[in-house]
């Protein structure tokens, strides 16, 4: 059927509404069909990397604590060597020098 004969026959109005319809229903299929499987794939992936994100936040802090605790260790052994040469240079007898020969005070 032609759309002018339609109009003609029901009204401008009658046909307008059945057009918007039959929008309706088609913008509700897509919706249905398309949309909804595909939003919801989404939300399964977001809470995949929601997952993975929060995996890789425990190892970050899990790597700083041994890095904190190796920074911390290395700086132990530096004052430990440290205290140790200052020991051992005080521990050093002095010595003086007069002329040209070496005495111990």
């Amino acid at each position: 059927m032609d759309v002018v004969q339609l109009v003609s026959d029901f009204g401008f109005p009658i046909v307008m509404v059945i057009g918007l319809g039959y929008f309706v229903y088609f913008v509700w299929q897509t919706i249905t069909n398309v949309i909804d499987p595909a939003v919801q794939d989404m939300k399964a992936t977001i809470i995949r990397l929601t997952d993975q994100l929060r995996l890789l936040d425990q190892d970050m802090i899990r790597l700083q604590e041994k890095v904190n605790t190796v920074i911390e260790l290395r700086e132990a052994d530096a004052v430990q060597k440290h205290n140790e040469e200052k020991k051992k240079r005080q521990a050093e007898p002095k010595t003086k020098t007069t002329r040209g020969t070496r005495r111990n005070i």
